[in-house]
């Protein structure tokens, strides 16, 4: 099988592209690096089956192309973290939706089956016990660049279904809900990494708003394996999957944790959404999925708790300050 992931170069992606090749696939990732980077897949340059294009969604001859050779398309390029869509919203708004709409019109010309990611943020203020998919979007003012990101992520939804039904494209759907692991950034807003480096360098932990919003989060490989295993099930074609873990925590508790497992001295620090964001910032107090359609179909389920995820992504960030001959402080 021969492999194409837009957004190959991210957090994710990279590690979608570790998942395909041990399978014997091919695997080639189109990347711009605007939040991609090139050593989330240093360790792969050299396998003989894994190729890097750096290029735009936005190109329509390059993803023409690369379509063309492809027998499956992955496609996770996308705008990403709240922090850079309240930014840069227009920016956001025509990757997510003009690329998007350039990669299902390829994947149409050749007769080729996708898989799309979407977010959690589709859901934006529902606060459902458990969000299933067919549950309805509670979105604030569209004049606030806030839920421009989830606005953006359903219309690449209707795109994505309309191929499908009218065009018998064969479409794929995931909601991911907060996905962690190696290799995340800090950068726009991702909180895992961000509380980690803080707590290992000794800084202020900074917590957006009061804190008691309540978040789930999956291990990236875990988000990987579910995406696989939907792609090659054909039952999945037309339908849309939530994929996440379904353990809460609060933002104060997680920053508690991520402290007292760093062994660090740094004090949490609230921080008003307005300073931190934009003034009238909206977030969501509660976000937990329901995953039993992804499970059903496929066997979907976590099989790695956060503690796991946060020693691993402590000890990532560990070995990169120590490698920079820069030793955390924070311990």
């Amino acid at each position: 099988m021969k492999i194409l992931i837009t957004g190959g170069g991210g957090f994710i992606g990279s590690h979608l592209s570790e998942a395909l090749l041990a399978k014997d696939w091919d695997v080639t990732i189109l990347d711009n690096l605007s939040t991609g980077r090139l050593e989330n897949v240093a360790h792969l340059q050299t396998h003989p089956r894994f190729h890097i294009v750096v290029g735009d969604i936005l190109n329509e001859f390059l993803v023409d192309k690369l379509v063309e050779r492809a027998d499956l398309v992955f496609h996770l390029a996308a705008a990403v973290g709240v922090e850079l869509i309240v930014k840069d919203p227009l920016r956001s708004l025509t990757t997510n939706i003009r690329g998007s709409e350039t990669v299902l019109e390829a994947v149409y010309r050749y007769h080729r089956k996708i898989l799309i990611t979407s977010t959690s943020e589709i859901y934006g203020k529902n606060t459902s016990s458990a969000l299933k998919e067919e549950d309805d979007r509670i979105l604030g003012s569209p004049l606030k660049s806030r839920w421009s990101y989830s606005t953006s992520k359903a219309v690449d939804e209707i795109l994505a279904y309309v191929y499908w039904k009218e065009k018998k494209v064969p479409t794929v759907i995931v909601r991911l809900f907060n996905t962690v692991g190696p290799r995340q950034t800090g950068y726009y807003g991702m909180v895992i990494p961000r509380f980690v480096e803080q707590a290992l360098k000794g800084e202020n932990v900074t917590v957006f708003g009061t804190g008691e919003q309540r978040r789930c989060f999956l291990y990236v490989k875990d988000a990987v394996d579910g995406m696989i295993r939907l792609m090659e099930h054909p039952q999945a074609v037309g339908n849309v999957f939530n994929l996440g873990n379904q353990t809460e925590i609060s933002i104060n508790q997680l920053a508690e944790k991520i402290i007292r497992l760093t062994r660090s001295s740094s004090q949490i620090v609230h921080i008003p959404y307005n300073e931190a964001y934009e003034e009238g910032f909206e977030d969501m107090e509660r976000r937990v999925p329901d995953t039993a359609k992804a499970f059903n179909l496929v066997g979907f389920k976590p099989t790695v708790g956060l503690e796991e995820i946060l020693r691993m992504v402590i000890a990532e960030f560990s070995a990169r300050f120590s490698s920079a001959g820069a030793a955390p402080v924070g311990r």
